[in-house]
């Protein structure tokens, strides 16, 4: 008899967990389940405890006990992407607020750019660096439902050399000491380290300053930084890890140096010549245009925000912003999206999509490098990136067809993410 009652209460705990589990029917006018296919007509899309159940032409009936969310004659999309992020930070903000700010901060602003980059339709973001532990915070935060906004693929503090990009500079070597996050690194054998204990601190990713960068104090302009053998040294270590490699770099012989070292991505390639893409294309090396960026800067050049290293550095770019993605779209390399938000206002990423086209990429294009191109990217092509059955629920709603007018992306109207609607 007792037997029977465990039984018993193993089915009605069983029952009560089916019961509890909480489905969405969505109706939408228009939906694109993948970007390299046309759009569809009236559609229903059945989610359940965070996942995609069914797609199906037409309007469904909903089950008893299910939310329906009506869209109306909207278009329904998978949501969207951004590679590049830094959601603790603003921008024109002061360097020197490196020495002030403590990192708890940068999870307030993050928090607080969460929410707005969710509410632009994008449901993952890969943070481009930040310090120690708030991203990660970030990331733990929006995975439990804490805090609103997207998933995130965080690398914490980037990898570099000592004084280079991605180092504290500006400041005496005192000030350096105390604000080192001891990630600089000199040698195979050292850059090797840093990686492992970039895995050990939660890093989702890896990321190196593989040239000169245009807002640090450095002012040695946009070449090479770390030596063959050093990239070398982090992407055979972080590949041994499970950990793909994405590379800020500038410069084309940084460039060329860190695809042909197996870096994974390469994030501005503002100078990329023939030389340099020829061998990303050899090597499968994503190029991450991040073209927004010198939108947020040239909006701000010339206004005393930047320091007079940083200005130099930013003239020396302006002219020359597109052209690599340009020849890297003719020649083959895969384009994926990313926006560097926070060096411009985080909840204006969208705006990438427009410049993408401008630069060579048809609406379809662009689309699929904010969502299948980049899942593939972070080897996440079976989870996000698409509205197929199986696949986490990250959907956003829009007016018009942004196959053929990427500005639709501009202004979401709806946004579901891990099967959570964003209120």
């Amino acid at each position: 008899m007792r037997r029977l009652g465990f039984v018993a209460a193993a089915m009605l705990a069983l029952m009560g967990s089916s019961a509890i589990a909480k489905t969405t029917i969505v109706y939408a006018g228009h939906l694109i389940t993948d970007a390299s296919k046309p759009a569809e007509g009236p559609s229903t899309v059945t989610v359940t405890d965070g996942r995609i159940v069914s797609v199906t032409p037409g309007r469904t009936a909903a089950p008893e006990g299910a939310e329906v969310v009506d869209l109306g004659g909207k278009t329904l999309l998978p949501g969207l992407i951004d590679l590049h992020v830094h959601l603790t930070g603003d921008p024109g903000g002061d360097y020197r607020s490196e020495a002030v700010d403590p990192d708890e901060w940068g999870v307030v602003v993050g928090a607080k750019n969460a929410r707005v980059t969710l509410r632009a339709g994008f449901t993952t973001v890969r943070e481009a660096g930040s310090a120690q532990y708030t991203a990660f915070s970030l990331r733990r935060g929006t995975a439990e439902g804490y805090i609103e906004g997207p998933r995130i693929i965080a690398a914490g503090p980037p990898l570099a050399i000592i004084g280079g990009h991605g180092d504290t500079t500006g400041f005496r070597e005192d000030i350096h000491a105390v604000l080192d996050q001891g990630y600089t690194c000199t040698g195979a054998v050292e850059c090797a380290e840093k990686v492992r204990k970039a895995s050990r601190a939660g890093a989702d990713v890896i990321k190196i300053t593989a040239t000169g960068g245009v807002l640090s104090q450095q002012g040695r302009g946009l070449g090479a930084h770390f030596s063959n053998a050093e990239m070398e040294s982090i992407a055979t270590t972080a590949h041994s890890l499970g950990l793909k490699v994405m590379a800020h770099a500038h410069g084309a012989r940084g460039i060329e140096s860190a695809a042909a070292a197996g870096i994974d991505s390469i994030e501005h390639g503002t100078f990329a010549d023939e030389a340099a893409l020829k061998v990303m294309k050899a090597k499968g090396t994503y190029m991450v245009p991040t073209l927004m960026a010198f939108e947020g800067i040239r909006e701000r050049l010339g206004k005393g925000i930047y320091t007079p290293t940083v200005e130099e550095k930013v003239r020396m770019t302006l002219n020359d912003v597109g052209k690599a993605m340009a020849r890297a779209k003719e020649m083959g390399v895969p384009i994926a999206f990313g926006t560097d938000a926070g060096v411009f206002e985080h909840g204006r990423n969208a705006g990438e999509f427009a410049l993408l086209v401008k630069y060579g990429l048809t609406p379809r294009e662009a689309l699929a490098s904010a969502t299948t191109v980049a899942a593939r990217l972070l080897s996440m092509e079976d989870e996000i990136g698409r509205i197929a059955p199986g696949l986490s629920a990250d959907m956003i709603a829009v007016d018009g067809d942004p196959l053929t007018d990427v500005r639709t992306l501009e202004t979401v109207d709806w946004v579901m993410a891990r099967g959570r609607v964003a209120e």
